[in-house]
């Protein structure tokens, strides 16, 4: 299939109109209604209704391919660009909020760090097409054991760092006296209230999997990457959030309670393509250096 077809495709899909596609992509109307036509012209058959602009059952099918097709050209577009061009004198690092520990923290370059975070799971694409010189992500995990990455484009994932895990209570909840004991088991909470906040504090979906199920039920839903938002939350008795340690400490009215069993980790991975080089292989360095 050709690339611009189904890069065209998939904006019609997502914009739901031909017309609103033509000016995203900089076509005329027409031009965009001669790819879909091309396009379901090889394939053999409707991609797409007219009236609404809906995908047929066979242009679902396409979309769950599309989209992973065109990340991997523009992998494969950055990753030669990457070899061909010239050392970058900065460097842009993408980074989920909770990545940024204190060994990571001490690593950064003084000057010419652009730092973006990112949803957890928009990372590796970041750094697959070019986006970001380096990436950031992180996890649950035993320790040692490497996160479960998904597999975008042919990137080096190399663990910096590992940090104990706690529980975040309210001061007034019923558990905070287990502050300074043994720990809490992950079990025993997972009839709890939770917060669910992917991307600014560790996702429920790695809690469960690491409890081997459980319901850990949402109390409130946070859509956004601020910690001391999830903090807050936290102690305010809106639900209970799983962070590392070096987070979870110190956060006013709320109580931080080892994480006893199950036996995981909070692990930070380092991710890049190809073979960094100018300041994103200065930072490479430091973080690998004795990891």
């Amino acid at each position: 299939m050709d690339p611009h077809l189904l890069r065209t495709y998939v904006t019609v899909a997502r914009l739901a109109s031909f017309s609103q596609a033509a000016r995203a992509l900089g076509y005329t109307q027409s031009a965009v209604s001669q790819h879909i036509a091309a396009l379901e012209q090889d394939l053999g058959t409707a991609l797409l209704t007219r009236r609404p602009v809906v995908p047929t059952a066979a242009g679902e099918r396409l979309l769950d391919h599309a989209h992973p097709l065109l990340l991997r050209l523009d992998a494969a577009r950055a990753d030669v660009l990457r070899l061909a061009a010239a050392p970058a004198h900065g460097l842009t690092l993408a980074a989920t909020a909770t990545a940024l520990g204190p060994r990571v923290l001490a690593a950064l370059p003084v000057a010419g760090l652009t730092l973006r975070v990112l949803a957890r799971g928009e990372i590796p694409a970041a750094v697959a097409t070019g986006a970001a010189d380096l990436g950031l992500v992180d996890g649950l995990a035993a320790p040692s054991d490497p996160l479960r990455l998904p597999d975008v484009a042919p990137l080096t994932a190399h663990g910096v760092a590992e940090e104990p895990v706690s529980v975040l209570l309210p001061a007034t909840h019923p558990l905070a006296a287990r502050h300074g004991t043994a720990g809490l088991r992950l079990g025993d909470l997972a009839d709890a209230r939770w917060l669910d906040a992917p991307d600014a504090g560790l996702p429920l979906s790695q809690l469960r999997a690491a409890n081997g199920g459980g319901a850990f039920r949402t109390a409130l839903r946070y859509e956004g990457t601020d910690v001391h938002a999830l903090t807050a939350l936290a102690a305010a008795g809106r639900g209970l959030t799983v962070l590392p340690d070096s987070a979870a400490g110190g956060v006013r009215g709320a109580v931080a309670v080892p994480l006893a069993a199950p036996r995981i980790v909070h692990r930070t991975e380092l991710l890049y393509g190809g073979t960094p080089g100018g300041a994103a292989a200065d930072l490479v360095r430091r973080l690998t250096d004795g990891s």
